[in-house]
């Protein structure tokens, strides 16, 4: 650990291992050369950060950050914040927001909010949230870090922005919050402890903050597993693709997912690329390991699940304890496995006398999840709660039409090349079989293909 450079007798611990502090320093130097005299202790004005870190921050963001290092009081006696960032103040800043604890994370960020020393409003911390947010996926698209993720979005505020805000705030807990009701809450006080925790309770706050600064002013981001918070998109380069998901959509689905599968996303099925076929859907993703199902139903809702283990035509249901369902919008929530029953995920075809689709959770004609053979239709018959995941009607109405569907293989499929299936429509879809043998017609490939035992 090294300590910054001395003014005035007062020494400022820094975090930073001394190569790190020499990446930090440097950076100082390129803020602040501006030409003062020697004799003066050199700081960085607002127009100057502005002016290096360019378009690659929003503005607010920009200003946040300054106004945070410089309201930084290394002595214990100031009584305001200095008018520009001296280097102990950049370097506690620096130190405090890469690798301080929850206290010193916390403190930054309530510098970032207020000038003032008491609590600060929810509604404040709120726009904050949003703020930090934005700037996550400003800053991916300025450096081309989003990895594949792209979408064709209006002017204004990034997508899913409020969603993945109100999910993170979620875990701020306010003194008395629980009797309020609707956005009373906003008015509510949060001092130093509940900030505080709430980094606790939600490291993705950290986590943004750190990213933002990695690649906002290019520093230390070798540090940075970009890979780790936002996975790597992998289609059919030849074939043009928009997917349902965003960037922060897709790194809210990541973030829950097991550690063994938060590698790459490869796409099986999209019903704008291979039709809307529920054969070709189990053609695509049966015997393909862990996925995540996406769908968009006819009133914007957007939601799916994560199968944990690789989906079977069978008419039994499959899965273990680490399936979940998930909302994307109007909120993002995730809704993990209650202990209730094992019914996590179920893929039938071609049966006359049981339900025939894709469904996760809950029973038969009551899943929480459901799509029916019928390819475009589908229910969430969860009131109160699904029983498998504890999740509400996930889509606007409870009997669904949805116009797009999306299944991501995640991590890596083992004796599978993602996205080729190796076994026959005859093994996925059995009217095919039926038909096929209803014709006279021999299965010649029978004798040469594995198939399940199942």
């Amino acid at each position: 650990m090294g300590n910054t450079r001395s003014r005035g007798g007062q020494t400022s611990r820094s975090q930073f291992l001394p190569e790190e502090q020499t990446e930090i320093d440097g950076l100082f130097d390129a803020l602040s050369s501006d030409g003062s005299s020697p004799r003066v202790p050199r700081s960085f004005s607002l127009r100057a950060l502005k002016n290096h870190i360019g378009e690659a921050l929003p503005a607010e963001m920009v200003v946040r950050l300054y106004d945070g290092m410089r309201r930084v009081d290394l002595t214990g006696k100031a009584k305001g914040p200095s008018e520009c960032v001296s280097q102990e103040q950049f370097t506690v800043s620096m130190s405090h927001l890469l690798k301080g604890n929850s206290e010193e994370k916390s403190l930054m960020i309530l510098k970032m909010i207020s000038a003032a020393d008491g609590p600060v409003k929810a509604r404040e911390v709120q726009k904050f949230t949003e703020d930090l947010l934005d700037s996550v996926v400003h800053v991916l698209n300025h450096r081309q870090a989003l990895r594949g993720w792209w979408r064709k979005e209006a002017p204004g505020p990034a997508p899913r922005v409020k969603e993945l805000a109100t999910q993170l705030l979620s875990e701020l807990k306010l003194q008395g919050a629980e009797r309020l009701l609707g956005p009373q809450w906003l008015a509510c006080d949060c001092d130093q402890g509940v900030i505080e925790d709430w980094v606790f309770r939600a490291p993705y706050v950290a986590m943004f903050l750190s990213l933002v600064i990695h690649q906002g002013f290019l520093v230390l981001r070798s540090s940075l597993d970009l890979a780790a918070l936002l996975p790597e998109r992998q289609a059919d380069p030849e074939r043009e693709f928009e997917s349902t998901l965003d960037v922060l959509s897709v790194i809210h689905i990541h973030s829950h997912l097991p550690r063994e599968q938060r590698g790459r996303w490869s796409l099986l099925f999209s019903s704008e690329l291979h039709g809307h076929s529920f054969s070709q859907l189990c053609g695509h993703i049966a015997q393909q390991g862990p996925c995540v199902t996406v769908l968009e139903d006819h009133d914007g809702h957007v939601f799916g699940g994560f199968a944990s283990c690789s989906w079977e035509v069978k008419p039994q249901f499959q899965g273990d304890n680490r399936c979940f369902l998930f909302s994307i919008a109007p909120r993002m929530a995730v809704y993990t496995h209650t202990g209730y029953n094992d019914h996590y995920m179920y893929l039938n075809h071609g049966q006359q006398t049981i339900p025939n689709g894709l469904g996760m959770g809950g029973q038969h004609d009551y899943f929480g999840l459901w799509v029916d053979a019928d390819f475009g239709k589908g229910h969430s018959r969860a009131k109160p709660t699904c029983t498998t995941y504890n999740s509400p009607q996930l889509s606007a109405r409870e009997h669904f039409n949805f116009h797009k569907m999306e299944v991501w293989a995640v991590g890596t499929a083992k004796g599978v090349q993602l996205g080729e299936s190796k076994r026959s429509i005859l093994d996925t879809d059995p009217e095919a079989r039926a038909m096929l043998e209803i014709s006279g017609r021999p299965c010649l490939s029978s004798g040469f293909r594995d198939t399940s035992e199942d």
